[in-house]
């Protein structure tokens, strides 16, 4: 607690955590403001999922395009045009009514999508000496996790209030404050990019990234799926507000994981504790398809995030091992593309199955994603090797790093 406090000291630090926060509740308040948002005016949960799919994979699929950006120009000018123009979509799309609108709209605003994490993660290593970048990176991810569990409960109350509409319009609010204050920081007006490395191998020529990134598409479109399931579920039996106690809790006992995960890290190579995790994972959802929108689906829901939160940090850790040199943004960013983009997609089919099918086979779908990806990393085990060895200070360090970008 010493270390957290002496951090909290240094104004620059403050000055990061205080001016993020808001935007980082915003993107936790997106998506189920855009499921309840869409269900209201058109009836259909199905067309809610597509425009939370649509809204995803414009996000995921220009992540790898707006990190460059950044790299190439630094965070001044980006983040003051991107930051604007999101806020200004999302309060444009808080009052469209017609089907057509709210799709292309939510496809839009996803365009912009700042990148809040990305821009955030490279100003500690200026803020703080060395040695309180690791307490730092741990406080930031703390922080993310947090609004994770704030941003749905925040989304679910304002969209069932009488003013439901206030639910975008104060995500787009809380954008604009929390990534204006970002931009007009001293440090990040300062903020160089790195010079990339000469001769680096392309990303998608490295196996070990191939087989992530093929991992990546099939938990994207489970994950979509999932996303979607819950608040199907809950609004299929009129208990629509339980929506946001359940990704509450899955956010809390995510919190709880990656702190037990910093305890266990360093004792198991990052392969062996991703497969171990992994295991618990596919057992952790196996039964979600039998569950109901009571205990049943919160304590999967806090198993699923206490696993989870503990399988992150070796995911980040095999990532650190096996990308290339000189890619520690762009790297994170590309993996983030393919697997956004397919969650996309699994928003949009979980949709269409929860309201002609029903739910559970959301949930049986994210089930199956999860065994088919656990097979995937066991079959290109092989490419693994440097992810095989204990992790030195320096991948703990950026593994911790690369862990508090989880969103854009």
């Amino acid at each position: 607690m010493g270390r957290y406090l002496e951090l909290l000291r240094v104004p620059a630090a403050r000055t990061l955590i205080i001016a993020a926060f808001p935007a980082r509740i915003a993107y936790g308040m997106i998506s189920l403001s855009i499921f309840f948002k869409v269900q209201r005016e058109t009836g259909s949960i199905a067309l809610a999922g597509l425009a939370i799919g649509a809204n995803s994979i414009a996000g995921a699929g220009t992540a790898g395009l707006r990190g460059a950006f950044i790299d190439k120009y630094g965070q001044k000018w980006p983040l003051r045009i991107m930051v604007p123009a999101f806020a200004i979509s999302i309060f444009w799309f808080s009052t469209a009514t017609n089907t057509k609108q709210l799709i292309i709209m939510a496809f839009l605003f996803g365009l912009f999508s700042p990148p809040i994490n990305l821009s955030i993660r490279p100003l500690w290593r200026i803020a703080l000496p060395e040695d309180q970048w690791r307490t730092a990176y741990a406080l930031d991810t703390a922080v993310l996790s947090t609004t994770g569990i704030f941003g749905p409960v925040i989304a679910t109350s304002l969209s069932l209030s009488s003013r439901p509409n206030s639910a975008l319009q104060i995500c787009a609010l809380f954008m604009f404050i929390g990534g204006i204050s970002i931009a007009f920081t001293k440090i990040s007006r300062e903020w160089i990019p790195e010079k990339k490395e000469i001769d680096t191998l392309p990303i998608w020529r490295v196996p070990a990234m191939q087989i992530l990134a093929l991992e990546g598409v099939v938990i994207g479109l489970g994950w979509g799926a999932f996303n979607i399931g819950i608040p199907a579920f809950t609004t299929q039996e009129n208990l629509p507000s339980r929506a946001a106690l359940l990704f509450a809790v899955f956010g809390l006992f995510n919190v709880f994981g990656g702190v037990i995960a910093g305890t266990i890290s360093r004792k198991l190579s990052p392969l062996k504790g991703f497969l171990v995790t992994y295991r618990f994972w596919i057992i952790s959802v196996a039964p979600l398809s039998l569950a109901y929108p009571d205990w049943s689906l919160a304590l999967l829901a806090a198993f699923i995030g206490l696993v989870g939160g503990v399988q992150q940090v070796f995911y980040w850790e095999v990532t650190e091992a096996v990308r290339p040199k000189g890619t520690a943004v762009s790297a994170l960013a590309w993996l983030w593309t393919v697997e956004g983009t397919f969650a996309a997609i699994g928003s949009a089919i979980g949709g269409v199955i929860a309201e002609n099918y029903g739910p559970r086979w959301c949930f049986a779908m994210t089930s199956v994603s999860v065994f088919i990806g656990y097979l995937i990393l066991t079959a290109g085990k092989k490419h693994f090797v440097r992810a095989n060895e204990l992790p030195s200070d320096e991948s703990d360090l950026n593994a911790m790093e690369d862990n508090a970008d989880k969103n854009r």
